[in-house]
This record gives C-alpha cells, sequence and structure tokens, in this order.
C-alpha cells in the first residue's frame, strides 16, 4: 500500500493564519526568506525549505490564486497553473534587494528562467514642487537598479573566453519535467535554468559580475516631467528599468506634486492670493507680488475692488506644451483693521456721515 504524499498547507508553511493580511503575508516570507536562503543557511534542509516557502508565498501573494488555493486546495493550484504560471508576475526583487541579494539567479537556479516570474520594471514615487514644474518639470533623480557589468559589457562572459553548448540542455534551451497528479501527468517545458534558453554557456564566466551580465548600482538620471501632469498620475521612463540578457525594463515613477502653501495649479494657470488693506481695496493702488519663480510682479488694484475679486495677470502662469504660458489669477483678499487711533477714527467717522449725506435713497 502506497503512503499518501503530505499536502502542502502554504499558510502552515508561511506560519501565518488563513485570515491574514498581504502584509503580514509578505512579512512572514521575508522572515522565513532570510533565514533559509542559500547564501546564509548552507544545509541541504534549508534549500528545500526556501523552495517549499517560496511556492507558498508566490500562491497566497496573488489574490487569485490564494482564492483559488483557499477554495480547492494545492490541487486546485496544480490542476490550474503550471510552475511558470504560479511564479508569474510575483514581484521577488523589492524583497531580495534589501538584503543585498540578487534573487533572479536563485529563481532561476531552483525554478527556471521564467522571464514574466519577475519583474525587470521599477516602480518608484516621485516627489516634485509647482516650482519645480514652474521652471519646466526636469527633476534629478537616483535610481537604484541592475545595470549592464562594464567588465564583461553585459555578456557575463570572462574577457578572453568562448561560448560552449550548454550541457543541462544540450543546446536546446529547453528542459522538459513530467508531474504525476490525481488529474494525470502534468508536462512543463521550462526554459533551460543554466542557459537561460540560449543553448550555450560561457566557458568561463566574469569574475566581476559571476556570470550574471548585470551589477546592482545606483544612477542619476533626468526626468522630464509634463507640465500638465496631475497628482498621482504615472510615467514610464522606457529602458530605465534593470537590464537582464541583453534587455531593459521600464522605470515607472508614480507622481506626487507636493501641496505648496501659498500657490495653487490650475491647468496651465497658478492661482494665489494678494492681500490689501481696505483703503486700497477703495481708492485703488499698485502693489508688488512676489510669484512662484521669484519674480516681482507690479499688480494693479482697481478703485472699489471687492473682496474675493479676482485679478488675472496675463502670461504669468505654467509653460504650455508648444507655445506660451497660462496666466497668474490672484484672489483679493482685503484686510481690515484690527484697531484704530483716535484721529483714524475721527476721519472714519467724518467719512461715513458724508456718505449717509449724500447717499441715493
Amino acid at each position: 500500500m502506497s503512503s499518501e504524499r503530505k499536502k502542502k498547507d502554504y499558510y502552515e508553511i508561511l506560519g501565518v493564519s488563513r485570515n491574514a493580511t498581504q502584509d503580514e503575508i509578505k512579512e512572514a516570507y521575508r522572515k522565513l526568506a532570510l533565514k533559509y536562503h542559500p547564501d546564509v543557511n548552507k544545509s541541504k534542509e534549508a534549500e528545500e525549505k526556501f523552495k517549499e516557502i517560496t511556492e507558498a508565498y508566490a500562491v497566497l501573494s496573488d489574490p487569485e490564486k490564494r482564492k483559488q488555493y483557499d477554495m480547492y486546495g494545492e490541487e486546485g493550484i496544480y490542476s490550474q497553473y503550471t510552475q511558470e504560471d504560479i511564479f508569474r508576475g510575483v514581484n521577488f526583487e523589492d524583497i531580495f534587494r534589501d538584503f543585498g541579494f540578487d534573487f533572479s539567479d536563485l529563481f532561476k537556479q531552483f525554478f527556471g528562467n521564467f522571464e514574466t516570474g519577475y519583474s525587470l520594471d521599477i516602480e518608484n514615487d516621485l516627489d516634485i514642487t509647482l516650482q519645480d514644474l514652474y521652471k519646466g518639470g526636469k527633476k534629478e533623480i537616483n535610481v537604484s537598479r541592475y545595470e549592464p557589468c562594464k567588465a564583461c559589457n553585459g555578456t557575463g562572459v570572462e574577457k578572453g573566453s568562448r561560448w560552449i553548448t550548454c550541457p543541462e540542455c544540450k543546446g536546446a534551451g529547453q528542459i522538459r519535467s513530467y508531474r504525476r497528479t490525481p488529474f494525470g501527468t502534468m508536462v512543463t517545458v521550462t526554459t533551460c535554468p543554466r542557459c537561460l534558453g540560449a543553448g550555450k554557456i560561457p566557458e568561463k564566466v566574469c569574475k566581476v559580475c559571476n556570470g550574471t551580465g548585470r551589477v546592482y548600482s545606483t544612477s542619476k538620471i533626468e526626468v522630464n516631467v509634463p507640465v500638465d501632469i496631475s497628482d498621482g498620475e504615472r510615467l514610464r521612463l522606457k529602458g530605465q528599468g534593470h537590464y537582464q540578457s541583453g534587455q531593459k525594463g521600464d522605470l515607472y515613477l508614480n507622481v506626487h506634486i507636493i501641496p505648496d502653501l501659498k500657490f495653487k495649479k490650475d491647468g496651465y494657470d497658478l492661482s494665489s492670493e494678494i492681500e490689501i488693506n481696505y483703503l486700497d481695496a477703495i481708492l485703488g493702488t499698485t502693489v508688488n507680488f512676489v510669484n512662484i519663480d521669484g519674480e516681482e510682479i507690479k499688480v494693479e488694484i482697481p478703485r472699489l475692488t471687492q473682496n474675493g475679486d479676482t485679478i488675472r495677470i496675463k502670461g504669468k502662469g505654467f509653460p504650455k506644451p508648444y507655445f506660451g504660458r497660462g496666466d497668474l489669477i490672484l484672489k483679493v483678499k482685503v484686510k481690515l483693521p484690527s484697531k484704530l487711533s483716535d484721529e483714524e477714527k475721527a476721519l472714519l467717522e467724518r467719512l461715513r456721515e458724508f456718505s449717509r449725506q449724500h447717499s441715493v435713497n
């Protein structure tokens, strides 16, 4: 009588409850991955445990796969997903980058080279001020990413070495694996983990990048932020993501416009407030206003300006895409005195009496 294989409990493997949040699942995996990572723990048991927790995280971190697992268990996952599908779309890079590990190489070693199993794309936040946008939207940022190894020009091959046929797949670039399940035998064709589908490998790998063809570093890049962008929008910088095997991912920036205490953006127009005293509002005057870029602008205040009136100054707003600029719109705030001198009070009393005598009933 054959013994029945023990079914996997992904929740038990990660040590979380069945109603654990995504953050709790991620944190549990982080702790276990650091404990059993082959670079830290050299035992054979640790290697198997690492594979186990990684599969559990791949399933439970994906809402759809988790729902399928909760309904039908492990066999529900194996019957619907190939091994490649299980790991598809899961971003392990962000977790292992904090540890200083290159997870992609480890992933290839254990599970094969699934191009969609981890992403070459990077997603970051970009904070930008209204002043930055007003000056043209240029912003210099630091990006941490995998870049081509300069020692081997991104090939992974030691200088003076050559390419040889991959002994793992015999030059085919693919590996076939078979797994028996209650639903039948499943055949999985995966990219060869050793040659990554190329069918050949370096005779000697580059000592600088250990044959990966890439190194992790931080670079400065200049971003041109469209002046008409809104808070929360996303920018895509093609080819500014991670490098691997001659390919580059993209950099996605979630733009956050830092609120300004004095100015607001409305399309290409710039709005603010200008405060004047009640006498200037009545009689009219010219006042100085310092714009967002530090330019001092002379603003004409018409006679009998009311509190809340707006004054539009042409061409002092944000630059438009092709030519011209928006306007600066100033909302007038009339300031009343908090106290009066005896002389001021007497003058105002005389003015009020004059107004009463000459008012039209």
